[in-house]
């Protein structure tokens, strides 16, 4: 399957070229497919604050390089390169709370920097340390998608109706994606139906994004809006859930963009399976639970306003863009690592225990 995956993969969000970041506006799509570049670590950290790349992995692939824009700079400025560097690590942590890949990729950047050993170039060192965790995420997504495919056959072999929310394609990491990267294989191995894509508001990732690219590689791809999710549920004979995750605690709680929770509550109502698919480096086994997640709010204007043009009543907006599934509610979470179905702690525990398959 792995050579037919290459082959479908159509879609990039972040290219490394002669040391500069490329990275595709994804505020713009899917009306205008504009690349920005850039030369250091502030500008990557605007760019993940802005929204110009989001999605869990893509923005820890995005702050790897980052680390890299911000190391060059550092050594032109010569002695104590190394203390000025934790200024653009603390810059690039702050960029979003809630994605773990965030700190994840931060960290190994960090020990790449302390293992350097006497002689060797700091920047060639952590290039291709960035380079590494690109790769590695793409690499994890095939691993993913074969194993997402398989359990999706195991319940059932027939052409089936899935239901997914957000963005987890390729626009929302180093290559292929995670839950779209399973519904992409699913549709390759002629078990999808069709698909249905909440708009995702009030950023439209759906709409935009997920829409966008599922209809460039023909998959059948029906728009709803995310309150007609109980809906589509009773009347369209729906399988599976298929979602990603931001950050996914010990227990096995996750945390994914906001309506995930309502639709974990619709799918264990209407008995619908449903599947979470991250890589191993979402899985932060320091927080014991969901409850610990530090959940971002964003402005209420994004609510109030479309293109800066005020369109609801003069009133105050709750604008959380994460919400925590508690682990109770999910069928399986699907990683490069392995299948956990009904999640706990000690699953969990033995799961990244394991070495990388990949």
């Amino acid at each position: 399957m792995r050579e037919r995956l290459l082959a479908a993969e159509k879609v990039k969000a972040i290219e490394w070229r002669d040391g500069r970041l490329f990275l595709l506006d994804q505020r713009r799509l899917p009306l205008e497919e504009h690349w920005h570049g850039y030369d250091s670590a502030q500008g990557v950290a605007d760019a993940i604050r802005d929204m110009v790349v989001r999605g869990a992995p893509a923005i820890g692939i995005s702050a790897a390089y980052g680390v890299v824009l911000g190391l060059r700079a550092r050594l032109a400025e010569g002695d104590g390169w190394r203390e000025r560097m934790e200024e653009d690590f603390r810059m690039l942590a702050e960029s979003r709370p809630t994605a773990v890949n965030l700190f994840w990729a931060l960290r190994q950047m960090r020990e790449r920097l302390e293992r350097l050993k006497p002689g060797e170039e700091p920047l060639v060192a952590l290039e291709a340390q960035a380079v590494a965790i690109h790769q590695s995420d793409r690499e994890a997504n095939l691993t993913m998608a074969q194993f997402g495919v398989d359990l999706i056959r195991k319940h059932q072999g027939n052409p089936q109706n899935l239901l997914t929310h957000c963005n987890t394609g390729a626009l929302a990491t180093g290559g292929f994606g995670t839950a779209l990267g399973v519904i992409r294989a699913a549709h390759l191995e002629g078990l999808v139906e069709r698909v249905y894509a909440d708009e995702t508001r009030p950023w439209l990732q759906g709409s935009r994004l997920t829409a966008w690219e599922l209809a460039g590689e023909g998959v059948p791809v029906t728009l709803n809006a995310d309150s007609t999710a109980a809906h589509l549920m009773k009347t369209r004979g729906i399988s599976w859930v298929i979602v990603g995750a931001d950050r996914i605690t010990a227990n096995g709680d996750v945390a994914n963009k906001i309506g995930t929770y309502q639709l974990a509550v619709l799918a264990m109502h209407h008995g619908v399976r449903f599947m979470v698919v991250a890589p191993s480096s979402t899985i932060d086994m320091e927080l014991e639970n969901g409850d610990d997640i530090p959940i971002e709010e964003r402005a209420g204007s994004e609510l109030l306003e479309v293109n800066g043009q005020r369109f609801a009543a003069d009133v105050e907006a709750y604008n959380p863009v994460f919400d925590v599934t508690p682990a109770d509610l999910i069928d399986a979470i699907v990683t490069e690592k392995g299948v956990v179905e009904r999640p706990s702690a000690a699953k969990l525990a033995e799961l990244m225990s394991r070495k990388r398959l990949h």
